[in-house]
């Protein structure tokens, strides 16, 4: 029985070899993928029960696919730019702003009023309220 279980141990490792694997932004969509699916167990409207059933079948296969996926890059790629959208979130003390000639993102603080903010990549100024 060992030796079966570490063949298959030692195949399950060689097909994942290259492949992307789980991240943050997995685990999220599997949540939600879950919840909607527990939530299908108390809703009694069909069409809304179909709905929620579709969203996480939907979800689910979409973070099997996003494991299973062979372009690693695009998915460290998504994954980061999820992790920067939660920093954001978190952030209270500052408001970001996109420069309008080369949409460089700019942290600004807060509670300054109108200010004149300046990109630090094309040296554009514009004014925004904070």
């Amino acid at each position: 029985m060992r030796n079966f279980l570490s063949k298959l141990a030692a195949g399950l490792r060689h097909f994942m070899l290259g492949r992307y694997g789980t991240d943050k932004l997995n685990m999220t969509i599997l949540g939600v993928g879950v919840i909607c699916s527990v939530l299908v167990m108390f809703v009694r409207l069909p069409v809304l029960d179909l709905a929620l059933t579709v969203l996480a079948y939907g979800l689910m296969i979409w973070a099997i696919f996003r494991m299973f996926s062979r372009n690693t890059y695009k998915r460290y790629q998504e994954n980061r730019k999820y992790l920067r959208f939660l920093e954001r979130l978190k952030d209270r003390e500052h408001r970001y702003f996109e420069c309008p000639r080369c949409r460089q993102p700019v942290r600004v603080p807060r509670g300054k009023g109108k200010i004149s903010i300046t990109c630090p990549k094309c040296k554009e100024k514009f004014v925004k309220k904070t």
